[in-house]
């Protein structure tokens, strides 16, 4: 295939990713971004975060977490690349792995449509490799016509503060695509901190509890609003962009009852 010439090779904020031979040495700092490299480039992998839960069983020495990498440790490692997230992870600590020598690559991510292509140019033209073929089949997927019927539903994040999932973000994006409206679609924050009280007050049909990054569950959640309806899911249903985005929509279409 031919790697990119260095100097044309940029991630998705912009910056420059000198590569200047063959990626043999991966750490990923972004949980949904290892379980795409562990599905597709595994024998690339020699780091990831405390949060890396998928695949199952993987073996690999641990960095702490997304917002707090072990710089010194993953400087120690020599990788090649350090995949991160604009989100996820630290412009900081981006930084800091930059000024050590360390070629990193930052995605950034708020739609469906950027986590294809920001896939695509991740195999393809860093790692000089072919598309995944879980890729082709996500997008093929998410690609059929939104259902006619619509839902509007509330995501929350987190408690004590609540917080919610506002716009534009990947999430919100997902949803839209399913036929469900995010009651928080309108305001300035990406993720509006509220009260119980304002989420019903904006009229949900159904409130969505994932299980991460806070942990909701039947004992902890659904009784803040009153016997409104709510639904207990997979955070990562949500909120994660690799191959769970396969079986994502027939989960998530499940739940909303669409």
């Amino acid at each position: 295939m031919g790697a990119m010439p260095a100097a044309q090779l940029l991630d998705d904020l912009g910056a420059p990713v000198p590569v200047s031979g063959p990626i043999r040495r991966v750490i990923s700092l972004v949980p949904s971004l290892t379980e795409s490299m562990a599905t597709s480039r595994p024998e690339l992998l020699v780091g990831c975060t405390d949060w890396c839960t998928h695949p199952a069983g993987l073996d690999l020495p641990r960095l702490r977490g997304t917002k707090n990498p072990d710089l010194a440790r993953i400087i120690d490692l020599r990788p090649d690349l350090v995949i991160c997230n604009q989100e996820e992870n630290r412009q900081l600590d981006v930084q800091r792995l930059r000024a050590a020598g360390v070629t990193v690559w930052v995605s950034r991510i708020e739609t469906l449509d950027e986590a294809f292509g920001s896939l695509a140019r991740l195999f393809t033209q860093v790692l000089d490799g072919p598309e995944p073929d879980w890729l082709a089949r996500a997008r093929a997927i998410w690609a059929a016509p939104e259902p006619l019927r619509r839902r509007r539903v509330a995501v929350a994040i987190w408690r004590d503060p609540w917080m919610v999932v506002g716009t534009p973000t990947f999430t919100a994006d997902l949803l839209a695509r399913l036929g469900a409206d995010n009651a928080f679609a309108t305001g300035p924050d990406r993720y509006p901190t509220v009260t119980p009280a304002e989420i019903l007050a904006a009229e949900p049909e159904l409130i969505l509890l994932p299980d991460e990054p806070y942990r909701f569950s039947a004992e902890d959640g659904p009784e803040a609003f009153d016997g409104h309806p709510t639904a207990l899911l997979s955070g990562r249903l949500l909120t994660w962009y690799g191959p769970s985005l396969v079986a994502a929509r027939a989960e998530l279409a499940a739940v909303l009852g669409l």
